[in-house]
């Protein structure tokens, strides 16, 4: 049988333009890098990139009982959104517990919300959605497969897309971080995946186009879903499919923060199951103490007793901190500072136990390693 044509993004000839390398992503082509990983990375750390985040999905929310219906859908609770153009980050959870998705949902005005979600689980988070909300007549959901989806990432990001686009600079100095704002045809979002400043642009897709030659002109360079790995490690930001699944809890991945019990009558989807279900294990930074790089799937054992303890999750080169650090699923008496051993091509390597994010705007917060 011939295999399954991978979707392209509005802006996939650009890409192939620029000469990127592109492979798949979740069923999609997407680029990799446009020539370096590395300067890709030290772009945004240092100054502004972007990236062609359009296999992402919106979904519009919206009715009367829009809020009561995503009180219920997810962990976190909307109800904190208290004015529009606001912002909360949340897991979706299955009956038992388990992450369906980690997403954000935006307030953009009363009865009117919208969620963006990862690419791999938006069509099964779809129909988890609808499937939920036929009980809620009044609720509408309503994917935005028509928008494209732009993050632009860095200490200058703002100023770039206030550069490439004056008639947004009022909005854009003055959007505070975790909010949205309507501009145009565009929906911009002082949110992000990287770990600095920047905004999040959803646009409709005959219009992204001329926004990427805009901020490329104004100085912002195309970055591929590399640097964003790399980005997001040093951040310590979950990876759906990799530092989590639906055999995880939030509790377990380092998400616990975003479960918002204290409201007793809030039945949400999960709220049972995670108050009979204890974590197994704890999320953890390590960053390697010898020669090699951290993966994910490798082996993690005790230097004392020699038994295999962890597993490392999401694993690689950090450019900011010239190492390589990983996120690992360790017992819950682990401690950061204490050591373990870390098998890397049949080595047992050196490693540090340490908190993460390991960077945060572009500054290393790693403690003294030897």
């Amino acid at each position: 049988m011939p295999a399954t044509a991978l979707r392209q993004t509005p802006l996939f000839e650009l890409h192939r333009e620029s000469g990127a390398r592109m492979v798949d992503f979740s069923g999609w082509e997407m680029p990799l890098h446009y020539g370096s990983q590395i300067s890709e990375h030290q772009q945004v750390r240092t100054d502004a990139g972007m990236f062609d985040v359009s296999h992402m999905l919106a979904v519009d929310v919206e009715g009367e009982r829009a809020r009561d219906f995503l009180r219920r859908l997810l962990a976190n609770d909307v109800a904190r959104l208290v004015a529009p153009g606001s912002a909360l980050y949340s897991c979706m959870l299955r009956d038992d517990g388990g992450i369906l998705d980690d997403l954000i949902v935006y307030f953009r005005a009363p009865c009117r919300y919208r969620i963006v979600v990862n690419a791999a689980t938006a069509e099964r988070d779809i129909a988890w959605m609808s499937e939920q909300s036929a009980a809620w007549l009044d609720v509408v959901l309503a994917p935005r497969r028509e928008l494209a989806i732009l993050a632009v990432q860095g200490p200058q990001a703002r100023a770039r897309v206030s550069a490439a686009r004056p008639q947004w600079q009022s909005a854009i100095e003055s959007l505070r971080a975790f909010h949205c704002t309507d501009v145009d045809d565009a929906f911009v979002a002082r949110t992000g995946y990287t770990g600095e400043d920047g905004v999040e642009i959803l646009l409709p897709a005959d219009q992204a186009s001329a926004l990427w030659q805009a901020l490329r002109e104004a100085g912002v360079r195309p970055c591929g879903l590399g640097a964003r790995d790399t980005l997001r490690l040093e951040a310590g930001m979950a990876l759906y499919g990799q530092d989590m699944d639906e055999t995880t809890v939030p509790a377990e991945v380092g998400l616990g923060w975003t479960v918002a019990m204290q409201d007793n009558g809030r039945d949400f989807i999960g709220r049972v199951a995670l108050m009979q279900r204890p974590p197994r294990f704890q999320t953890l930074g390590l960053v390697l103490l010898e020669k090699g790089v951290l993966r994910g799937h490798q082996n993690i054992r005790s230097v004392d007793t020699d038994t295999t303890c962890g597993v490392t999750t999401s694993g690689g080169f950090a450019p900011t901190l010239n190492r390589s650090i990983a996120l690992a699923r360790l017992p819950l008496d682990c401690s950061a500072g204490s050591q373990v051993e870390v098998e890397v091509r049949d080595r047992w390597l050196r490693a540090r136990v340490v908190h993460y994010p390991f960077v945060r705007h572009g500054k290393s917060l790693l403690p003294p390693l030897d």
